[in-house]
């Protein structure tokens, strides 16, 4: 049997990626419930990391909740493949013979009287490559400075400030950035990029930098979910689905995202030219991960009766926060690509079928995926991108 497909079906992160699919999307409905009609955007990889490294530390209720809402069958996968799954994903994406820059990692912060299980420590440097760092929390202002620092870096200045306020009882902090910046393969041309309308409903628009492009992309049509499917790549082998609702049929999309779905769609592509627009945005968003983890059954970590004792012996722990934040910028290519442009030469020929239009000129979705490792790395929904 050839290597690569041994590298296949039986790899740790294979197995754990159809897990990381259903929560990915899980959490996304949670979210759409919270934020009604606005900008979405996180990295659920970035946040089953984190929490998966955290489930190392827990025990009990405490661990079956963890493993529940994130999606792990216990009957199908031992705990031990859970955490190498993570660590080869983490192995992956940090690779820096890629072309593109993506990093992710994590870190505790912990009090300096604490004293974590070596055990603990061990398992988290060795699946996680996570950092242990002291903390002083008696000294709040200090320690929320050490921390929003060292998440700017991690994130290329990306993200300051995160950190508002930490609770006087805190005596652990759990820290999981991502950093991505990805470039097309193929850029769009700064000199088809024009001002345009961006319809936000019915009756409202706003004005946005409207990118264009008319080359072969892999689309689809799902007519069973009325909308269409293209797929933008990325150099380095990660790549953008960008989904666009027909009108007024986003929340029934929404409703189908599935893993099903998605890869359902990814076996349907076919290459054709289209003419796309797509407009220039950047998004972020913040959320505070507590709230939709208890909404979504994981409660236990967060109160007073967390079993986090595989963590710290005799001392009673728990989660008192847990934030994520997350970017990103969609443009031609950054400068970086501005200075190769090459004017296209278009043939005059009429093409059969005509190549369709497909306009991200409504609220659509997108879904950055690592071809890689399998992985959802963000997903966002795009409302205003103004």
């Amino acid at each position: 049997e050839d290597q690569s497909q041994a590298e296949g079906e039986n790899s740790p992160h294979i197995k754990t990626a159809p897990s990381n699919y259903d929560f990915a999307f899980r959490f996304y409905k949670h979210v759409r419930e919270e934020m009604g009609n606005s900008n979405i955007f996180f990295s659920p990889l970035s946040i089953s990391t984190a929490f998966a490294m955290l489930s190392l530390g827990a025990r009990s209720n405490t661990l079956d909740q963890l493993h529940k809402g994130l999606a792990f069958n216990l009957t199908e996968l031992e705990e031990q493949e859970i955490h190498e799954g993570f660590q080869r994903v983490l192995q992956l994406v940090n690779d820096p013979h890629r072309e593109v820059q993506l990093s992710m990692g994590n870190a505790l912060f912990i009090d300096d009287r604490l004293k974590l299980l070596q055990k603990f420590l061990d398992d988290v440097t060795n699946f996680y490559y996570s950092e242990a760092i002291s903390s002083n929390f008696q000294n709040s202002p200090e320690a929320i400075k050490e921390i929003n620092n060292y998440i700017e870096t991690k994130t290329h200045r990306k993200i300051a400030g995160l950190l508002k306020s930490l609770d006087p009882e805190t005596v652990m902090v759990l820290v999981n950035y991502i950093f991505f910046k990805g470039y097309w393969e193929k850029p769009f041309n700064n000199l088809s990029t024009r001002d345009d309308d961006f319809f936000l409903d019915a009756k409202n628009s706003v004005k946005v930098k409207m990118m264009h492009q008319s080359k072969p992309f892999n689309i689809h049509r799902d007519e069973k979910m009325s909308c269409w499917v293209v797929e933008i790549p990325y150099k380095g082998n990660a790549v953008a689905l960008f989904v666009l609702p027909d009108e007024g049929t986003m929340k029934q999309v929404e409703d189908a995202l599935l893993k099903e779905t998605v890869s359902n769609w990814m076996h349907s592509f076919t290459k054709r030219k289209i003419h796309l627009d797509l407009p220039k945005f950047s998004i972020s968003g913040s959320y505070d991960v507590k709230s939709l983890f208890e909404k979504m059954g994981v409660t236990d970590v967060f109160s007073d009766h967390a079993d986090l004792s595989g963590m710290a012996e005799n001392a009673l722990l728990k989660v008192s926060k847990a934030i994520h934040k997350a970017m990103v910028d969609v443009s031609e290519n950054g400068t970086e690509a501005a200075a190769a442009t090459v004017m296209e030469a278009v043939p005059m020929s009429a093409e059969f079928p005509p190549p369709p239009f497909i306009r991200f000129n409504r609220p659509f979705l997108m879904i950055i995926v690592d071809k890689v490792t399998q992985s959802i790395l963000f997903i966002g929904k795009i409302v205003n991108p103004a």
